[in-house]
């Protein structure tokens, strides 16, 4: 499925999230940004295919990782060899990184604080560890738009009941990087339906007195 909303276009791809030895079917949230010419690639799930289809003819710059679960990153290196595109993902990702690519490194890092041109959009490097520990999302100013992975979703911080994950981090992670922003900016999620930051800000403290 995939739909296109001026210069950002999801798609969504279904596969297995596998980690701790369980496994889940999931549905993800593949994010496209960029213009008409170029682009790039937020979360490479499930299928390389139907994301280069969905590309076409524009060239893509980067393909850009949240985190490093594997339904995040699992179409990512046959992505990245199609388009001839670099990967980038936080360096504090990559014990999760090597589970699905052992004979292969990310290209290049994903450092708080650094912007990235996708087309005519540039997007800040927020690094919001929690969910995992090189979780970061990316905030466009220009579009009123932050994609958040899976640091924060429609209802609440995202799960960090398994390994390399910690709740009081990523508590403190939306807190500090994310809710700042404008309550009116879009939250567009790794898995499930947008929401805004006032959204979240309004049920936050709620889920902080229920625990994780």
């Amino acid at each position: 499925m995939a739909e296109t909303t001026g210069p950002i276009d999801r798609i969504v791809t279904s596969g297995t999230f596998r980690l701790d030895g369980g496994e889940w079917e999931v549905d993800n949230n593949v994010w496209i940004v960029g213009n008409e010419q170029t682009a790039i690639v937020i979360d490479a799930a499930h299928d390389a295919e139907e994301i280069a289809r969905a590309l076409g003819d524009r060239e893509l710059m980067a393909v850009v990782c949240t985190h490093a679960h594997n339904d995040h990153i699992n179409a990512a290196a046959e992505l990245a060899d199609l388009a001839e595109a670099p990967i980038l993902l936080n360096p504090d990702d990559a014990e999760l990184w090597s589970m699905v690519y052992p004979d292969r490194e990310p290209d290049a890092p994903l450092l708080h604080g650094e912007w990235i041109q996708a087309g005519d959009v540039e997007l800040e490097v927020l690094h919001t560890p929690g969910h995992s520990p090189g979780a970061v999302c990316l905030h466009a100013p220009g579009l009123g738009t932050v994609f958040t992975g899976d640091t924060l979703f429609q209802g609440g911080p995202g799960a960090t009941g398994r390994s390399f994950s910690d709740y009081p981090t990523i508590v403190s992670s939306i807190r500090t990087h994310l809710l700042p922003l404008d309550p009116e900016t879009v939250v567009l999620t790794g898995h499930g339906d947008s929401t805004t930051i006032g959204a979240e800000a309004a049920h936050l403290q709620e889920r902080i007195d229920g625990g994780s």
